[in-house]
């Protein structure tokens, strides 16, 4: 069972609300699929850490072979190669690995060779397992990244998928697979705006969800305002809480900290996972 918990921007809640649910259940794994800017191991501290390089497959040409026919670059629709100095450049930042223009090289002038753009790293906090993402800085694409953690859970997990912020294309590999999403947001018009390309992500990928209301004050709320105009449903509020805050702050994990916040997450959880049942069973 995978769960996916999205955010329209960062610093809305979702590593709050990931790394708490996968604290609060009995048994769980929780994947930090954000892996420009991971954080949630700050809260688990994982101890009995595996790291495995995660690399992927960019041209290299070899001049005294290459004609200069340029059929590689015209086949590039990414115009990750350019004829320069009669030489083929190749541009690792663009390139997608497609492996297309080594196969179509008539003279067998470009062979692939492996580059190294991050790491996976695994490891044990108490009854999680975590594992995280790590994108080397100036990398364009963390996809194969995401679709390593996303790979190697099992099918009977209960699996906590911490997405990228936002809407691009490696929040949409993080969620391909997931059963359900959670979706955070903040009661402010910014924070509903945000909200929204998240909402219409959900939508078009056909995913059952439901929402997580972050930081919430008395009064008007228009996140509230935003659900039930579309009839999303409400799994849980969370309180602009000083005391959440504080330990937040200090990378502690609430539902591991005090009674008061092990008792939210837990019935966080609880109507998340229902919910969950009630999709299996009308899609059943």
């Amino acid at each position: 069972m995978k769960i996916a918990v999205l955010s329209g921007k960062g610093g809305t809640g979702k590593t709050l609300v990931s790394v708490n649910l996968a604290a609060a259940a009995e048994k769980s794994t929780y994947l930090d699929c954000d892996v420009e800017e991971p954080n949630g191991h700050l809260f688990f501290k994982p101890h009995d850490i595996e790291t495995k390089e995660i690399t992927i497959k960019i041209p290299k040409v070899d001049d005294k072979k290459c004609s200069g026919c340029r059929k590689c670059m015209e086949f590039c629709k990414f115009n990750a190669m350019a004829y320069i100095n009669k030489k083929v450049i190749v541009f690792d930042e663009v390139c997608h690995s497609c492996g297309g223009c080594s196969l179509l090289c008539s003279e067998k002038a470009i062979n692939e060779v492996e580059k190294t753009i991050g790491n996976v790293q695994k490891g044990v906090s108490q009854h999680v397992k975590v594992a995280t993402g790590i994108l080397n800085t100036g990398e364009a694409s963390g996809i194969p990244i995401i679709k390593e953690l996303l790979g190697s859970t099992e099918e009977n997990e209960l699996t906590f998928i911490d997405c990228p912020p936002g809407s691009a294309c490696i929040v949409m590999e993080s969620i391909k697979d997931a059963d359900y999403c959670i979706l955070v947001a903040e009661p402010t018009l910014f924070g509903v705006h945000n909200f929204n390309m998240v909402y219409n992500l959900v939508k078009l990928f056909n995913k059952p969800f439901g929402a997580v209301l972050n930081k919430c004050l008395d009064g008007e709320n228009p996140a509230v305002k935003y659900c039930l105009d579309r009839n999303i449903k409400i799994l849980g509020k969370i309180p602009f809480d000083n005391e959440l805050g504080k330990i937040n702050s200090s990378a502690l994990i609430s539902a591991w900290s005090t009674e008061k916040y092990r008792n939210l997450f837990a019935s966080l959880l609880c109507s998340v996972m229902e919910e969950v049942s009630n999709e299996t069973t009308v899609n059943s």
